[in-house]
């Protein structure tokens, strides 16, 4: 090792001083020299020394390879199956407003929502609005349907418009279809067919492609099918 031979080297350089040329500076170098590696070795130095000539070697093989490895991530597999909506897409849930509660207010909501208590504001849902309670205020919905209420604003639906017997609605109503048991007061405008059932009582004008009034149907008001495929102005020239 470096060490020894630089150990020896600067003890034969200083006995040289000492006595240049003799054979006894040879013998002493000698002697020096195997006594101090016998001494080392007895105190297990070299074979330390050893060690730590291995460990600054691996230290200096770890120095030129990065200290750390960045692994390689992974994307989550549930990202793939995320699928972005439209905030006014239709959700398969209802909403209960429950008898009893009174809600001030308007409520829009993506969901169905079924009112038993009161609403006093405006109403707007994706999916279907049902009315046991009542609501004081406009509706929009996919579709409508009231049984015993009250209602007291403009009814616009997508899809079709049911007016349960013991229902009494002040105002206009909009659909695509309708079917009328209950009390309404105000007009009807509807795409498709009406059908205006024996309990019903209409104050007010109906618009429709086809009206279907059943016996014992009280309407005061006029009915009108221009909405149907029928050129009438055609017919009488």
């Amino acid at each position: 090792m470096s060490f020894f031979k630089e150990f020896k080297e600067d003890l034969s350089t200083a006995m040289n001083e000492l006595l240049p040329g003799s054979e006894e500076q040879i013998e002493l170098e000698d002697e020096l020299a195997e006594e101090g590696n016998k001494e080392i070795k007895d105190l297990g130095v070299e074979s330390e020394l050893e060690k730590l000539d291995g460990i600054l070697q691996s230290y200096s093989e770890v120095e030129k390879k990065p200290s750390f490895i960045v692994p390689e991530l992974k994307k989550p597999s549930f990202i793939s199956n995320v699928v972005a909506t439209d905030s006014r897409e239709k959700v398969n849930e209802t909403s209960i407003i429950t008898t009893g509660m009174i809600l001030t207010g308007n409520l829009q909501t993506t969901s169905s929502v079924e009112v038993r208590g009161v609403i006093n504001g405006d109403v707007q849902c994706a999916g279907k609005l049902v009315v046991t309670g009542s609501i004081n205020g406009n509706s929009n919905a996919n579709e409508f349907f009231a049984d015993e209420a009250k209602i007291e604003g403009e009814i616009v639906a997508e899809g079709t418009v049911k007016i349960g017997a013991g229902s009494v609605v002040i105002g206009n109503i909009t659909a695509t279809s309708a079917v009328i048991a209950g009390a309404v007061k105000g007009d009807i405008d509807v795409k498709g067919p009406v059908v205006v059932d024996t309990s019903a009582v209409v104050m007010g004008n109906i618009k429709s492609r086809s009206v279907q009034i059943n016996n014992g149907a009280v309407i005061e008001g006029f009915c009108s099918q221009c909405y149907s495929d029928i050129d009438v102005q055609g017919i009488f020239g």
